[in-house]
């Protein structure tokens, strides 16, 4: 069964996850926070092979290891992938058709969260 469908602002680059993901979470930090220019970035992380885009997203790398994909029309974030976690893509939440459907579970990064940025209250 297909969990979600998405893409970015101009419609450029469209995807597809399958299944649910392995976990959601947001992330504090601040490469996260600067990629995004949000207090934080809420993912679903699936299995590489779980995610198939019609088109790909350019990728950039913040730092080594580490990919960031975007559109490369409008600027739409959508996606992580890291050395760290080789089998597995990090999809940004807000990116989905229904985002409402990957509520996020958990928070990486704390240390470096916002003052004022409280997800969970």
């Amino acid at each position: 069964m297909s969990k979600g469908a998405g893409g970015c602002l101009c419609g450029r680059i469209r995807f597809r996850a399958s299944g649910e993901p392995k976990w959601t979470a947001w992330c504090h930090c601040e490469s996260c926070r600067r990629h995004t220019g949000a207090p934080g970035a809420a993912y679903a992380g699936f299995e590489r092979t779980r995610v198939r885009f019609e088109a790909e997203p350019a990728r950039f790398v913040s730092t080594p290891g580490v990919r960031r994909g975007f559109c490369p029309t409008c600027g739409s974030t959508l996606t992580y992938e890291g050395d760290r976690w080789p089998t597995e893509i990090h999809v940004h939440v807000g990116a989905f058709d229904d985002p409402n459907r990957f509520q996020p579970k958990g928070q990486v990064f704390t240390e470096e969260r916002v003052e004022w940025f409280r997800p969970f209250g």
